[in-house]
């Protein structure tokens, strides 16, 4: 049986990538020797957390990984996260010690570091589409961290190297979707080093979905370039404003949007734990999202197509690719008379029953457990 090692820092405010990191452990273990080795950003040692910035190196990290290959020796270490408890160091000891490394990146930071100036970083445009960065006429620091400028130049200088290191190293990269490996490879990164590999989303039982409540649900960061001014503003202009818009989740201008929409046919439930969540999903007629961003994969959209309940979202990045073909309740991104116009489609209950029954199945055989199970292995062979 193949030894696998999974290596995580896990951010300061649990995250989607840190739920997907779980759950992939636990289905690991069910083919595979799994060890782990988790670091946390919640509690950083200040003096740790110095030498890092000065030498890209965490000497506690680096003991520890050590400690680890001597005692489990695994075949293959899996790395997802590295910022800040990490750190880069980690590297350097793998490649001495020749391990095989599956390295599964599921952002886009890497790209939005790279520069110290924000004008570079944008590129001419207004939005950063890979992290939501806005351009700001009084800032000239590419400030990715809106909370810290030291965070900010210490991620790009992290950044810089780790892209470095990406290029010129020969492990397999994972990524979600094929418009991320594309992405990459106009990066100049090899195409053989290039993995597409979705995360393990546990699949509910397949039972047709019956609408009993309407209301539309978005759920997650309730941030601006999550879009959901836009999408208040969207569901007000379409023929369905009598049904509820409800928004869970927290965020930068949850308080703004309450305030200005409280005359709104929209229900702001807050920060909910992950079961509450399924279970507003389950009972929403159709979940929706306006993203400005690229995303990776869309836990919250697979989700509800588990459920067989179906979504409406932009044309962004790889989303369409957890979708069938042709998915009629897909948006021109930016173009929010479309949106309406989508909104207005999800009056169709029979049209929701049929693409709610098609979502699930396309989801099951996209991401049910044989299927990643059958793309994991030819990774690890190939």
């Amino acid at each position: 049986m193949k030894k696998i090692l999974v290596l995580h820092s896990e951010y300061r405010n649990l995250g989607g990538e840190d739920i997907a990191v779980s759950n992939e452990i636990k289905f690991l273990k069910k083919h595979y020797e799994v060890d782990t080795l988790i670091f946390s950003n919640k509690t950083i040692n200040g003096a740790f957390f110095l030498l890092g910035i000065i030498f890209n190196s965490n000497f506690n990290s680096n003991k520890l990984l050590k400690k680890k290959l001597d005692s489990f020796n695994p075949d293959f270490v899996y790395i997802h996260n590295l910022w800040f408890a990490a750190s880069l160091g980690i590297f350097k000891i793998l490649k001495k010690e020749k391990r095989k490394v599956l390295l599964k990146i599921h952002n886009f930071r890497y790209f939005c570091c790279q520069s110290y100036f924000i004008k570079k970083h944008l590129n001419g445009n207004n939005l950063c589409k890979a992290c939501g960065l806005n351009k700001q006429s009084n800032l000239f620091i590419n400030k990715y961290f809106n909370e810290s400028y030291l965070k900010s130049l210490y991620s790009i200088r992290f950044s810089r190297k780790y892209f470095k290191i990406i290029k010129s190293s020969n492990f397999k990269i994972l990524v979600l979707t094929n418009f991320h490996k594309n992405f990459l490879r106009e990066l100049q990164i090899q195409p053989n080093q290039i993995f597409v590999f979705n995360n393990f989303l546990k699949m509910n039982n397949l039972e047709h979905k019956k609408i009993n409540e309407r209301f539309m649900l978005y759920a997650g960061r309730v941030s601006k370039e999550k879009g959901l001014e836009e999408l208040i503003i969207s569901h007000a202009e379409s023929r369905l404003k009598h049904i509820t818009l409800k928004i869970i989740g927290d965020g930068p201008v949850l308080a703004e949007l309450r305030r200005k929409y409280k005359n709104y046919n929209v229900e702001f439930l807050g920060f909910l734990d992950n079961e509450n969540v399924k279970h507003y999903i389950k009972n929403a007629s159709v979940v929706i999202t306006a993203t400005k961003l690229y995303e990776g994969q869309p836990t919250f959209l697979c989700e509800a197509s588990s459920m067989g309940v179906p979504a409406i979202f932009p044309d962004s990045g790889g989303i369409s690719e957890f979708f069938p073909k042709n998915y009629p309740l897909i948006y021109k991104q930016y173009d929010y008379s479309d949106l309406t116009e989508k909104i207005n489609l999800s009056e169709n209950i029979e049209l929701l029953k049929k693409l709610g029954n098609s979502n699930q199945i396309y989801i099951s055989e996209l991401l049910e457990e044989n299927s990643i199970l059958e793309k994991l292995e030819l990774i690890l062979n190939d």
